[in-house]
């Protein structure tokens, strides 16, 4: 036991302790499900780094600690929906902070400082050299899920006005938006494969990616006019929802590619939005000039 650590350090110390063991269960865990290869021995060596580092802060508390268990399931589980990049990057943004805890104690420990090197630079690079193929795709889906967006949401909010009733504008922006999913993913498909050689992504995984984006946006913007009969109440729902994806999906980026989430939010949110607003006035005006449908 170290008697000069006081109190409060001894408590940010267990705590440390108990974030090791649980990442390193989450490491482990997800090793297991990779086939041999890379991945399996990346988080093979981080779970080990992780074991050693709870190692050293037992045997400076004098004590063991206890895993977080629940914690690293959600982990594992967060992992396992969005990818194993996202999900890991999502769990070393905590490793930061833990870093400034044990720099804290440059004085009374001097040796946590190499732990807060090692998660400083060794496992950011570890983790920087993760085979994700979401992230290979990440172009298909950002080419579903933006061209989605920019359609769909101004053939809506013009649909908003130049249609009478929210079932028959659900039912237009529906067929409108499955049928460019099917060209987007044809599109992608035929673009891929004519790279050929030059192009490592297989011609039917970037059609998938492309299409399965589409639809998955289309559905979300679609629902709000299926469920309220309020039209105007639909469209602000829908462009919200649209908002909401753009969100979600740069948060994404941030974490996985450690993209600036502010500027790419912005960008697509407004061109989104512009595209919406033109549309919105081209119903409006045809109502009023050619008559609803």
């Amino acid at each position: 036991m170290n008697t000069a650590l006081s109190g409060a350090q001894r408590s940010a110390l267990r705590s440390q302790l108990r974030n090791e063991l649980t990442e390193a269960i989450v490491y482990e865990h997800l090793a297991r499900r990779q086939p041999e290869g890379h991945n399996r021995d990346l988080l093979a060596r981080i779970a080990a780094d992780e074991r050693n580092h709870a190692k050293q802060l037992a045997a400076l508390l004098g004590e063991d600690g206890s895993p977080r268990r629940l914690k690293a399931s959600r982990d594992i589980l967060i992992a396992k929906l969005f990818g194993l990049t996202f999900g890991l990057k999502l769990m070393e943004k905590g490793e930061g902070r833990a870093a400034d805890v044990y720099r804290a104690f440059a004085e009374t420990a001097p040796e946590l400082i190499r732990i807060a090197e090692e998660e400083d630079a060794h496992e950011a690079a570890l983790l920087s050299l993760l085979d994700d193929e979401r992230l290979n795709y990440m172009g298909a889906i950002v080419l579903g899920l933006n061209d989605a967006l920019v359609e769909l949401t101004g053939a809506l909010a013009g649909f908003t006005f130049a249609l009478k009733g929210s079932r028959l504008i659900a039912m237009t922006g529906l067929i409108t938006g499955l049928a460019a999913a099917m060209s987007m993913a044809a599109s992608a498909f035929l673009s891929t494969r004519a790279d050929g050689a030059s192009n490592e992504h297989h011609p039917g995984k970037t059609a998938a990616y492309t299409g399965i984006a589409y639809v998955c946006t289309v559905v979300v913007l679609i629902l709000p006019y299926l469920l309220l009969s309020d039209v105007k109440l639909a469209l602000a729902l829908m462009l919200a929802s649209a908002l909401g994806i753009i969100a979600l999906f740069n948060f994404y980026l941030s974490v996985a590619k450690d993209a600036p989430f502010r500027r790419s939010f912005l960008e697509m949110a407004g061109i989104s939005t512009v595209v919406a607003a033109i549309s919105f006035g081209i119903g409006f005006l045809l109502n009023h000039t050619l008559g609803a449908a």
